[in-house]
């Protein structure tokens, strides 16, 4: 279970406050997979960050009762000057996870062959993809964290993306960020509308999705 207890998170920029959660209290229903939608700007990926422990609130406490991935593919939190194997090593350690079996893992599925070896600064975007998408898949999250990218690479790679991420819900659960309605409710049976720093969960996706387009429209 995720838990928000009086969460509060702004950023100022050029001396004006933005609001992103306005005093959030809310427990994420388990075994569920949670759509969040919004307007651009609303602060979704924001919500996605302090979910992830990525950023910390101003004001309250996040709680995870759970393991929770980082957003799926993020690749921010790699280091330039290491190697993608001693990245690998590095978010092994980190997450307790057994390190050779996460470089086999990795090695074999993002396709990298000797470019492991060699710094994450002469990556090109699609290859640091690759290794992200590799390494998020290599751990066993009880909740997977998605913003808008599922897949990467070519279509033959994308394919095996899918597969690879399909088999991780037989047993995980998704918190999802898309622009798309179709991506949404393919994927997801639940609903949360980030707006105006009020986060809403509705247990039926569809009612969030109207919410949105009425908000939208107004």
């Amino acid at each position: 279970m995720i838990e928000f207890k009086n969460v509060r998170k702004t950023y100022r920029l050029k001396g004006v406050e933005k609001v992103i959660i306005e005093n959030l209290t809310m427990k994420f229903p388990k075994g569920k997979n949670i759509g969040i939608v919004g307007h651009n700007g609303a602060g979704k990926s924001t919500l996605m960050r302090l979910i992830a422990g990525a950023e910390l609130p101003d004001e309250g406490t996040i709680k995870r009762h759970v393991k929770v991935s980082w957003p799926l593919g993020f690749a921010g939190g790699f280091s330039g000057n290491m190697t993608g194997i001693e990245n690998i090593r590095f978010v092994a350690r980190m997450y307790g996870e057994d390190t050779e079996r996460m470089i086999d893992f990795v090695e074999d599925f993002s396709e990298l062959g000797a470019s492991m070896r060699l710094p994450i600064s002469t990556y090109s975007s699609g290859m640091r993809a690759r290794l992200a998408f590799g390494v998020s898949m290599a751990i066993d999250f009880k909740y997977y964290l998605i913003d808008e990218v599922t897949a990467v690479g070519d279509a033959r790679f994308k394919k095996k993306c899918d597969e690879v991420f399909q088999s991780k819900l037989e047993k995980s659960n998704i918190i999802m960020i898309s622009h798309s309605d179709g991506t949404l409710k393919k994927l997801c049976n639940v609903g949360c509308l980030l707006h105006e720093g009020k986060l809403t969960m509705y247990d039926d996706l569809n009612e969030a999705l109207a919410q949105h387009s009425s908000n939208q429209m107004a």
